[in-house]
């Protein structure tokens, strides 16, 4: 019985073992100490509805790839100013397939700081 254990786990090892599962994950970036308190805070207040990784749709759009996105949603808009408005008027642009789900208090719950570095983190998903 030993040795059939021993003869499977040496077949496994000389094929490569079980494949693996390749899941989604965030891509390595070096983010700068703004940046890293914007994905705690994202992670915290807007990650439940928004998927960082990958295309998955939680309840919102996803943000993989919003910094280049959002440069393009509204003609003659920065990134930036599109991704406040959207924070803080969420229904002046709805995302084609979404309904304007998300509140409109974060203007009121959010601290300027806490703004800008949400911000500052989702510029570096691109």
């Amino acid at each position: 019985m030993v040795a059939l254990g021993a003869l499977a786990a040496s077949l496994l090892a000389a094929c490569g073992g079980p494949p693996e599962t390749t899941l989604p994950t965030e891509p390595v970036v070096e983010l700068s100490p703004q940046e890293q308190q914007g994905k705690r805070l994202f992670s915290q207040y807007c990650g439940a509805c928004h998927s960082i990784v990958g295309e998955a749709t939680i309840v919102g759009p996803a943000m993989t790839g919003i910094a280049v996105r959002a440069e393009t949603r509204i003609e003659g808009m920065s990134a930036h100013d599109y991704l406040v408005e959207s924070i803080l008027d969420p229904g002046a642009y709805l995302v084609p397939g979404f309904d304007n789900l998300m509140p409109s208090t974060w203007g009121t719950t959010l601290t300027g700081e806490e703004m800008d570095a949400i911000i500052a983190f989702m510029l570096t998903l691109k």
